[in-house]
């Protein structure tokens, strides 16, 4: 009997063959999740090493390189300092940056309401494709387009060489369309039903509804969807540079060649040499990147908790 009990009690306490494939799955999981948060660390170290390498044993400092326009880091001014002024780039980038999202803004939220709250039936069946096709372009492709169109034509209304800032808003203004489009349509469709009926239930018109009623409600996923389009842009590298310029210069108007920190990434990098000054700034610009992505990521997530918070 008593060996009939220890038996029993040992089948008991065995782990089952399903509990063991739930612990091997657990140490799995924890393991691709550990090995995903030790590559970005290791990237963010390595790109902060490579990148504050410029400000030690030389004579550049971190003004310097944030206000200066002049960008030649193999040569140095008249005091010995190396030529390693941003400024242009960063100019550049922020430029074409907010340009093509304020330009972009407007379309994208006409779009998402006809989808939504106008023509849902035909919005989805017109605009989603031409939203998903915009989406799947290649950036090279968008840079073609805008060298063989864009440029020609903003040198035929206002002249220069049509390089610049505009043209570099124009075509990333195509290419984060789709982006803030589907964010705010995704935002759009979360508003609660019964906030419209309320309103048409009060005696609103369809446009005060959406106005002030859908419009309001989704502010904080519109935003978010505003973001995202503005970091897809900071960070966009071909397309932009087949049509700014790469000019590093201070840029005197829109139509002036220009550069971003991107285009001169992509550039330069492929001409240094590793360890060089030249070298390690051009990793002070990724580095400048980094924190300007993490920076848009940050204010997402504060968007999407005060959002949450209302």
């Amino acid at each position: 009997m008593q060996n009939q009990n220890d038996d029993i009690r040992a089948a008991l306490l065995r782990k089952s063959r399903s509990s063991k494939l739930e612990r091997r799955g657990k140490f799995i999981s924890w393991l691709c999740i550990a090995i995903i948060v030790v590559v970005v660390f290791a990237i963010f170290g390595f790109v902060a090493y490579r990148g504050l390498s410029t400000f030690f044993g030389t004579k550049v400092t971190l003004w310097n390189f944030l206000s200066k326009t002049a960008w030649a880091p193999g040569t140095t001014d008249a005091s010995g300092v190396p030529k390693v002024g941003a400024l242009p780039m960063i100019v550049g980038s922020f430029g074409v940056t907010l340009l093509s999202a304020l330009l972009a803004t407007p379309f994208a939220i006409g779009a998402a309401i006809f989808m939504t709250e106008i023509s849902p039936r035909w919005g989805g069946k017109i605009l989603q494709p031409v939203i998903d096709l915009l989406v799947g372009i290649p950036s090279v492709v968008y840079g073609f387009i805008g060298l063989s169109v864009v440029v020609p034509l903003i040198r035929h209304v206002f002249g220069g060489t049509g390089f610049g800032i505009l043209a570099g808003t124009f075509v990333l203004f195509v290419m984060i369309l789709p982006t803030v489009t589907s964010m705010t349509v995704s935002a759009l469709r979360a508003v609660p039903r019964n906030y419209r009926q309320a309103s048409l239930a009060l005696g609103a018109t369809r446009w005060q509804t959406i106005y002030k009623v859908v419009l309001r409600a989704a502010t904080p996923g519109i935003l978010t969807g505003i973001v995202f389009g503005m970091a897809r842009a900071f960070g966009e590298a071909l397309a932009v540079q087949m049509v700014i310029g790469n000019a590093a210069l201070l840029p005197q108007n829109l139509i002036s060649p220009a550069s971003t920190l991107t285009s001169v990434l992509t550039s330069g990098i492929g001409n240094t040499v590793m360890g060089s000054l030249e070298n390690n700034a051009l990793w002070s610009l990724a580095l400048l990147l980094l924190l300007m992505s993490l920076a848009f990521n940050l204010i997402t997530r504060w968007i999407g908790k005060r959002g949450a918070m209302k």
